[in-house]
């Protein structure tokens, strides 16, 4: 070792404490880690105490704000629906014209300007603008192709529109307000009030309020901070992002996120920490509470900063600190002249207090074991009724479905009634004139025929009986009789409605109800019939085959087919591909149903060659018999 080393090490060695020295510091290692743990805990506590208080204060907050919201958007709700009491708007949409036009624009400029709205216009059904107040700038919205807004769209099917975006013509934000105009009870065209939001943003930035609201994509639609407007507060996929691209809602924004760099929940709300407007400064904290708007569906978020309740905790845990470090010091000289005594006393009160605790741990596990007895008793009480609501729920979702079916059909079995019912009449008048006369074959030959027209009728009813008649889920069931109940059932239907049917099903027994099978054949023959309404050839096939202990009937049509898009939902309840009010979305759901209950199953395939195909499967109960002739 160099010479010029040995003068260091002496001098460290001098100056590290002795064992002796350190003896005497060690006792005092804990009150110091005592220390700083009271001083944490008090800034703990401070800090937490300060957040609720500010959490108390914001919920007030939230509610006056998010009233404000809407009621900004509340004092324009009307006004679409008064354009449907103005007479030139709706002659201006019956027979356009330009001296109509430009009544109809003046009136709306001064609508617009009364109300304080930031354009007003009316669209004819194909969405293309006739009128707008603000027909003489240079951007005004006339003669714009509007229809693919998704308000448009909504107030042609005869709800109120309710969409925010930014404005394709102008690239102006707006929230617009549409309304179906109708006369004689129908729709002629839409009324489009348009309004700005950007008040309420002033109305923050004055009050050094920091909020923003979010609408029910997770777009930022309103912020105090204009570097958070557009950015998405939750994470948006690929398909989001292409369905909101192709919508043009939000024009050609990115919609890049808005990412915390920490959060934590807290109570209601959470504890986000956000960059700072300047680059250079450090991060902020916020509490952050959001609140769900009811109209429209738009959430109102309130970020209160937590730097002054950071600031105040930090100074009470430095007072808790150094008062603990007094009371302690006063302890350790108190706790030195009674250490024997302390001593003896701690050992006994802890043997009491591990005996307390040992008691008191076993009364709280019996309690636990109780109470977790009763609480499994009431589940099991309460899933039992729920199994038996669900089984009650789910009959009378079968015996709607069968009414709604019949209701379906109520025109064309009216028909069927009605010209039985006009040959007797007819009949009945002629003979009491044969009678009359004396020509009693005639009048035997009438009666003969009215007899058979009663029995015919007769059939239709028992048919309508037997088909609404509430059934079981298990039985027995002739598929042959079946499908020929289904086929009678809508036998005007076929008639109305020419369709070539190949049928190639055996006359087999099945495991399910004769009634419940019947449904599922009409709500399936009736989807088909519907799907191949608009075309003129029109081909039904009925082909069964044995699979092992299973039969299974496929009913396949040459119609349009399912579009790909809907196929994963076709038997979700509620859901439907027919137009308008034709299809209530439960046919599928109920068919599917019927044959899971009876042990079998319902599914969907679709074939390269067109159409689409069901495939009934249902549990055999003995060996099938001939076939049915084709």
């Amino acid at each position: 070792m160099p010479r010029s080393f040995l003068p260091f090490w002496r001098r460290a060695a001098r100056a590290m404490p002795s064992p002796r020295s350190l003896r005497r510091l060690l006792p005092a290692l804990p009150i110091l880690l005592c220390v700083l743990a009271c001083g944490y805990a008090a800034y703990h506590l401070s800090n937490q105490a300060g957040i609720r208080a500010l959490a108390d204060n914001g919920e007030r907050q939230l509610e006056l704000h998010a009233r404000a919201v809407q009621g900004e958007i509340s004092t324009h709700t009307y006004l679409p629906s008064l354009l449907e009491l103005e007479a030139s708007v709706t002659r201006l949409l019956l027979i356009p014209t330009d001296y109509r036009r430009q009544r109809v624009n003046e009136y709306l400029e001064g609508l617009n300007s009364r109300s304080g709205s930031r354009a007003i216009y009316v669209m004819d059904t194909s969405g293309r603008v006739l009128a707008a107040s603000n027909w003489r700038d240079a951007d005004s919205f006339q003669g714009e192709d509007l229809s693919f807004r998704a308000y448009f769209q909504d107030a042609m099917q005869g709800r109120p529109g309710r969409f925010y975006g930014i404005g394709s013509t102008t690239g102006e934000a707006g929230y617009y307000l549409a309304h179906g105009l109708r006369n004689d009870g129908e729709i002629i065209g839409v009324a489009v009030v348009k309004i700005r939001l950007d008040t309420l943003e002033q109305r923050w930035e004055r009050a050094r309020l920091e909020a923003f609201v979010s609408d029910a994509n997770g777009i930022i639609i309103l912020s105090s901070d204009p570097a958070r407007r557009l950015k998405a507060v939750r994470p948006l996929d690929d398909d989001q992002r292409a369905r909101l691209a192709g919508s043009l809602q939000y024009h050609w924004t990115r919609l890049d996120e808005l990412t915390p760099l920490a959060r934590e929940p807290f109570g209601a709300g959470e504890l986000l920490t956000l960059p700072a407007a300047d680059a250079n400064a450090p991060p902020i904290r916020y509490l952050a509470q959001t609140l769900p708007l009811v109209d429209p569906p738009w959430e109102f978020t309130l970020l209160s900063p937590l730097q002054d309740v950071q600031r105040e905790a930090w100074r009470n845990g430095l007072l808790a600190a150094v008062a603990f470090a007094l009371v302690a010091f006063l302890l350790i000289a108190w706790n030195e002249r009674r250490k024997v005594v302390s001593t003896r006393l701690a050992a006994r009160e802890a043997l009491e207090e591990a005996n307390s605790q040992l008691e008191r741990k076993i009364a709280d596990r019996t309690a636990h074991l109780r109470a977790s007895n009763d609480l499994l008793r009431a589940q099991i009480r309460e899933r039992r009724q729920a199994e038996e609501t669900l089984r009650k729920a789910q009959d009378d979702l079968v015996q709607a479905g069968k009414l709604a079916v019949i209701g379906q059909m109520s025109t064309s079995i009216a028909h069927e009634l009605n010209q039985p019912l006009a040959a007797v009449r007819t009949l009945a008048g002629n003979s009491v004139r044969f009678l009359q006369r004396g020509n009693l074959e005639v009048t035997a030959s009438n009666l003969h025929t009215i007899n058979s027209l009663i029995d015919h009728m007769g059939r239709i009813t028992a048919s309508l009986r037997a088909f609404a008649r509430r059934s079981d889920d298990t039985g027995r069931a002739q598929l042959g009789k079946a499908v020929d109940a289904a086929i009678f059932l809508l036998h005007s239907r076929l008639e109305t409605t020419p369709v070539t049917l190949v049928r190639e099903v055996d006359d087999v027994p099945v495991g399910i109800d004769q009634t419940r099978l019947e449904q599922i054949l009409v709500n399936l023959i009736v989807n088909a019939l519907d799907a191949m309404a608009p075309q003129r050839d029109r081909r039904l096939w009925l082909h069964g085959e044995t699979d092992g202990k299973r039969y299974c009937l496929t009913v396949r049509d040459n119609g349009p087919g399912v579009p790909p898009e809907a196929r994963v939902h076709l038997f979700e309840p509620f859901f439907t591909t027919k137009p308008g009010e034709q299809g209530l979305g439960l046919g599928l759901t109920l068919s599917a149903s019927l044959a899971a209950a009876a042990g079998g199953n319902l599914a969907v395939q679709h074939p390269t060659e067109g159409g689409t195909a069901f495939v009934l499967t249902l549990p055999l109960l003995d060996l099938p018999g001939n076939p049915a002739d084709v």
